[in-house]
């Protein structure tokens, strides 16, 4: 219990440390507001002509689609992660030493840090751009399960977090890791259900996104969130969906660990 609490208070001063030094240049996050309700539009355009009076497509109505993408960008909001370029930043300049001096790991640490910058991106970020498409867009972006939306979130938010992180841990082994980042970028782009919703891709598709990591950190949640209680080609209930973002975090998150101390003993510190 004492470890419990001790960890938590760990994790608070970091978070509230990395609250403060980002609140400094909070300007950004604002100017990222305008991107959430632009990047909307655009794909209000775009499905609004694909469906062209089509009644459904994908087993998804124009209004559900839309509702999806709105949905979508404020799910990027509140799980946006950097825990990759940092990782990769620290071991290329030899400045993870410090932290393997530190009696706190490091995943412990990016993870508080990366929660102390999304309390900060859910005022200056996430609250402005739900108002807007809740009034200004007039969007029924309200979760249909709250409760199954929140842990939805969180789920999605660990496993964005642990995903990149495992990137992160290539630069333990590859001089310049950037190009794996770009390539799981554009996949994740893809396959998250970011740019297209999963069910718009084929049967067998979907099958196999169901055993990668890419939809646990998006469209699974954006389907939560919209209420859609038969979700991908399975016709998965909520509750079942939630079951297997579960089981997926903690399957990554036991490999990041593996990952991790199989990477730390290749460390150098060279650049230090």
């Amino acid at each position: 219990m004492n470890y419990l609490k001790h960890k938590l208070e760990e994790c608070k001063a970091v978070a509230f440390v990395t609250y403060k030094e980002w609140s400094a240049y909070r300007t950004h996050s604002l100017v990222s507001v305008f991107v959430g309700p632009v990047y909307f539009i655009v794909q209000y355009f775009i499905w609004t002509a694909v469906y062209g009076g089509s009644g459904t497509l994908g087993g998804m109505e124009l209004e559900q689609t839309i509702c999806y993408f709105g949905v979508s960008a404020l799910i990027g909001y509140l799980t946006m992660d950097f825990a990759d370029w940092n990782l990769q930043m620290l071991v290329r300049t030899g400045k993870f030493l410090t932290f393997t001096l530190r009696p706190m790991h490091h995943r412990f640490f990016a993870l508080s840090q990366k929660i102390g910058h999304r309390v900060l991106g859910f005022f200056f970020e996430f609250l402005p751009c739900f108002l807007i498409f809740l009034f200004a867009f007039r969007i029924d972006i309200i979760p249909k399960e709250m409760l199954w939306t929140v842990i939805s979130v969180a789920l999605a938010f660990l496993m964005n977090f642990y995903v990149n992180y495992c990137l992160g841990m290539t630069a333990f082994y590859l001089v310049q890791a950037g190009g794996v980042r770009v390539v799981y970028q554009l996949l994740a782009q893809i396959f998250s259900g970011a740019l297209i919703p999963l069910s718009f891709f084929p049967a067998v598709v979907q099958k196999i996104m169901m055993f990668l990591p890419f939809q646990y950190t998006n469209y699974i949640t954006a389907m939560v969130w919209t209420g859609n209680n038969s979700i991908g080609e399975m016709g998965l209930t909520i509750p079942q969906a939630v079951l297997y973002q579960t089981v997926a975090v903690i399957i990554t998150g036991l490999l990041s660990e593996v990952l991790y101390r199989t990477s730390i003993k290749r460390f150098t510190a060279v650049g230090a």
